[in-house]
């Protein structure tokens, strides 16, 4: 049924990104699709973000980020499923969908927390990979 599957964390939300991991590397175990896990990184572009940092900062930030991303994935998921990871900057539902649609993923996992009013009015991460995505999409609680 699914070949590919994007899985979409926050490692630092390590309550959510557990559940993300389990159901996710589950469900690519039971399938045995190919796992990308995708973590993605604000956005540093601004001229008055990017002139408080050092020229190599972003880079540094990557490979570091990439390299817990990557210890985080192996703990966190059954063995034998062997991920590979990504780290993107940008907004978090665009770069979940830009990464999807560049993978050719048949499916993507991501995490929601509980709604709160604000989500209502502005509309979470979740709910916008979930309206805009032509992938099925898992929304794990």
């Amino acid at each position: 049924m699914f070949r590919k599957i994007l899985l979409a964390v926050d490692y630092n939300d390590t309550e959510g990104a557990a559940k993300v991991a389990d159901h996710g590397g589950k469900l690519a175990a039971m399938e045995g699709a190919e796992l990308h896990v995708l973590t993605v990184l604000p956005k540093m572009g601004m001229a008055v973000v990017g002139s408080a940092f050092g020229p190599d900062h972003v880079k540094t930030m990557e490979a570091e980020t990439k390299a817990g991303l990557s210890a985080w994935a192996a703990i966190a998921l059954p063995a034998g499923l062997d991920p590979q990871v990504h780290v993107t900057h940008g907004t978090i539902y665009d770069q979940i969908l830009r990464m999807a649609n560049a993978l050719k993923a048949d499916a993507i996992v991501v995490g929601a927390h509980s709604p709160e009013l604000r989500d209502y009015l502005v509309g979470p991460n979740a709910a916008r990979v979930v309206r805009h995505a032509s992938q099925s999409v898992l929304v794990v609680r």
